[in-house]
Order: C-alpha cells, then sequence, then structure tokens
C-alpha cells in the first residue's frame, strides 16, 4: 500500500513514524508547502520521498491530509476531484462539520473518510513527530455512511495499526463535543498565559515561581495560531458556548469568594474532583 501524508508536521509525521514500524505501507510520500519542512522530513527518515501533490496522489492508494483545517477546506475538494475509485482519502483535522458540508454533494464524496484522532502535542513541525505518539488514543470517526465500505474498512486498518480506538459520531456532534474536551482547553490556556504575563510585565515570577500545575495548566498556550485560529473561526458557535459555560463556572468560583462562601465553594471543587471517575 503506497499512502501519502499530505502535511509533515506532529500530526502527518507521527503517523508516518508508527505507519512505518507497523510495516503497512510499501512507500510513504510526503507533501509539505514548506521545503523546510519537507527536507527535514527526509532528513529525519518520516518518509521516503518529498513529492507535488498531484504526483502523490496519482501514486496513492491513500491519501492523508493532516495539515490545519483552513488548508483541508481548499484542499480538499481539489483531492476529491482527482481521485480514483480505488483510492481514499482521509483527513485528520479537529473540526469536522464545515468540512462534512463543504463536500457532501462531490460526486466522490464516498471516497472520503472524515476522521479526528484525539492526540497531540503544544509543539509542531517535522521534529514534533512521536512514534506511539496514538496508541490508545481514540480516533472519531464521523458520517461514515457517506464513505464506501471498502474506504472505511481502509481508514480503520489504517487507524488500528498505529493503536487508535474507534468512536463514531456525526461531524455536528463531533464538533459538539470537541468544543468541550479540546478547543475549550486552548481557550482557556491562552487566556491563563495572557493573564499572567499581563501581570507578571517584568517576566520574574513566571520562571522562578510557576510550579507544575501552572506548566501543565497553560502547556497549550504554547499550541501555534496558524493551527488553532482556523479551529476557532470552523467550530465557533459550539467554542462560544463552551466559553460561556466555562464562564458561568469561573463567576460561581468569583462570587463564592466574594461572598466568603466557603462551605459553597469545596461544594464545587469536590463537584469538580468527579472528573477522576471521567479520566
Amino acid at each position: 500500500m503506497t499512502i501519502s501524508i499530505i502535511g509533515l508536521g506532529l500530526i502527518g509525521g507521527s503517523f508516518a513514524k508508527d505507519l512505518r514500524a507497523a510495516g503497512l505501507a510499501s512507500e510513504l510520500l510526503g507533501t509539505d508547502a514548506s521545503p523546510e519542512h519537507a527536507r527535514r522530513a527526509l532528513e529525519l527518515g518520516l518518509v521516503d520521498r518529498t513529492i507535488p501533490l498531484e504526483e502523490a496522489q496519482r501514486l496513492s492508494d491513500v491519501i492523508l491530509l493532516a495539515v490545519p483545517v483552513d488548508a483541508i477546506a481548499l484542499l480538499l475538494p481539489r483531492v476529491l476531484d482527482a481521485v480514483r475509485p480505488e483510492q481514499t482519502v482521509i483527513d485528520l483535522g479537529s473540526t469536522k462539520f464545515q468540512l462534512a458540508e463543504s463536500v457532501r454533494q462531490h460526486p466522490n464524496r464516498e471516497r472520503y473518510v472524515a476522521a479526528h484522532p484525539m492526540a497531540g502535542t503544544e509543539n509542531a513541525g517535522p521534529d514534533a513527530a512521536l512514534a506511539g505518539l496514538f496508541k490508545g488514543k481514540t480516533v472519531l470517526l464521523c458520517d461514515l455512511e457517506w464513505s464506501a465500505p471498502d474506504a472505511c474498512k481502509t481508514a480503520l486498518e489504517l487507524f488500528h495499526a498505529v493503536g487508535l480506538k474507534f468512536e463514531f459520531m456525526s461531524s455536528e456532534q463531533h464538533d459538539r463535543h470537541a468544543a468541550y474536551v479540546s478547543h475549550l482547553s486552548h481557550v482557556a490556556a491562552y487566556a491563563l498565559s495572557l493573564a499572567v504575563q499581563n501581570e507578571e510585565k517584568a517576566g520574574y515570577a513566571v520562571p522562578r515561581l510557576a510550579g507544575g500545575g501552572f506548566a501543565s495548566t497553560v502547556r497549550l498556550a504554547k499550541s501555534s495560531p496558524e493551527m488553532w485560529v482556523p479551529i476557532f473561526k470552523q467550530n465557533r458557535e459550539h467554542v462560544l458556548k463552551a466559553i460561556d459555560a466555562f464562564d458561568e463556572r469561573l463567576q460561581e468560583f468569583k462570587r463564592c469568594l466574594e461572598a466568603n462562601d466557603y462551605a459553597r465553594l469545596e461544594t464545587l471543587i469536590r463537584e469538580a474532583n468527579q472528573i477522576r471517575d471521567l479520566l
């Protein structure tokens, strides 16, 4: 099986590492808009060759789109325009509904599988690629009723090879849930980072006083705007609702402190502690 990976950063590069380790690909081809990323991916052995998109699509059995969601929105119709009946196109983006709707009526829609592997780090580029990134994590597969059975089978084979577990839902359900369990986390991290940096303008306290709790909470604030602004834009409505729900809880904590209502504050914290049972 010849597999092309479009986008050789954290997600695409990590898929390349694990697909190579699984022995699933006879050849791994790569495409990246950045010549430097393409060169580095070759140096790291992530792919066997880097070639233009048109050539990669012509030579491949599977095309993985592992670029930011705004780039997927531009590439997906173009790739489907040229797809052959035996090829499978899979996108790995963090939003789904707008992408799904944009190709709903495409004559080659059945060759496309919409997927979101729920794994990642705050780092980017080929050097961020990690072996085993997906092992034990979940991939959300959306709108499979619109995909051909053989395309679904191919996608499941790839995801099983890299160690992913499967969940199935509609693209609308995906975006609603992702807003709370993924996108809101990044909003909170960015906001916390800005609040702390504004308070500590001299930069003294952050490196000297911040402990592990702060570092783990704000880690996602290192994630790039090139990746996350398009996600927030495409999932705007659900992210706004998630922010409102989060703000409501922040205001409740604030009211407890203003009223010296520490009994209620303890109750809120104990309710929050129940997240242990979900993770």
